[in-house]
């Protein structure tokens, strides 16, 4: 079985026990309170909060199973690199043949191309981590248009511009002329991992630098010059090592269950 299925199974189960919050809008009130009341609204962040937490400690259970599969992915690594050695010894002592060699060193490179998909759903899992408790965190509070607000989780500026993938070329050409190098992206609408805790994030661009960088102030002041929306994540959300990365777009707030 993939390594993904077990969380997949458990974060399926959770979200598809909870309703889209604008169904659960459309569904007529069953008291006195009319829909859009503050008691409505209240317990809609309180879902909504609820569940990303779940998700989030769904996916750390996740990542620590993957960093134990890492772990034993390298063991085998390393005990298959003196093997390699020993058969290329063997080799240059005509005791062996070159095909035995080859065999060992095809060994080798599987175990090694192990280590890095792991290691690729290891940086995932922290995405996601981050991604779900910045969504609860959102789900807490409003921020008017223009606003901007900074916590020691994430930074958020509320900019008016609809932004979308197609916008994206105007930000790598200010990145490139400012730094000289490629904007790095590393969620370009919306990926796997979003799919998979039921995250919305067709229109946005996910960019693999810390907040707190010399490059990540530099993009967030283009961008909130820009107008444009973005949430910027810091490496304090608990249990994520890799999660630092600024979302250019308005916040997912989106959760749904995927087919």
């Amino acid at each position: 079985m993939s390594p993904r299925a077990p969380v997949l199974v458990l974060v399926a189960s959770l979200l598809v026990h909870a309703a889209p919050v604008a169904a659960q809008s459309r569904a007529p009130a069953t008291g006195a309170v009319p829909q859009g009341t503050p008691r409505i609204r209240e317990a809609e962040r309180e879902r909504l909060e609820r569940l990303g937490n779940e998700v989030a400690r769904a996916t750390r259970e996740y990542r620590t199973t993957l960093g134990r599969m890492r772990d034993a992915y390298q063991k085998d690594a390393e005990s298959i690199a003196e093997l390699v050695e020993v058969r290329r010894d063997l080799y240059r002592r005509q005791i062996v043949s070159r095909r035995e060699v080859e065999i060992a060193e095809a060994l080798l490179a599987e175990a090694q191309a192990k280590i890095k998909e792991a290691e690729r759903w290891i940086q995932d899992a922290d995405k996601m981590i981050a991604e779900a408790t910045v969504h609860s965190e959102l789900a807490r509070m409003t921020l008017a248009a223009g606003g901007y607000l900074a916590t020691g989780v994430f930074i958020r500026f509320n900019g008016t511009v609809a932004f979308t993938p197609a916008d994206l070329p105007r930000v790598e050409r200010f990145f490139g002329g400012r730094f000289g190098r490629a904007l790095p992206v590393s969620a370009l609408g919306q990926s796997a991992a979003h799919d998979r805790i039921g995250f919305d994030h067709r229109n946005a661009v996910d960019v693999a630098l810390h907040p707190d960088s010399a490059e990540g102030r530099a993009l967030m002041a283009y961008l909130q010059g820009q107008n444009i929306p973005f949430v910027a994540v810091r490496g304090a959300v608990p249990g994520s090592s890799t999660g630092a990365h600024i979302h250019i777009g308005q916040p997912s707030r989106r959760i749904t269950a995927r087919p």
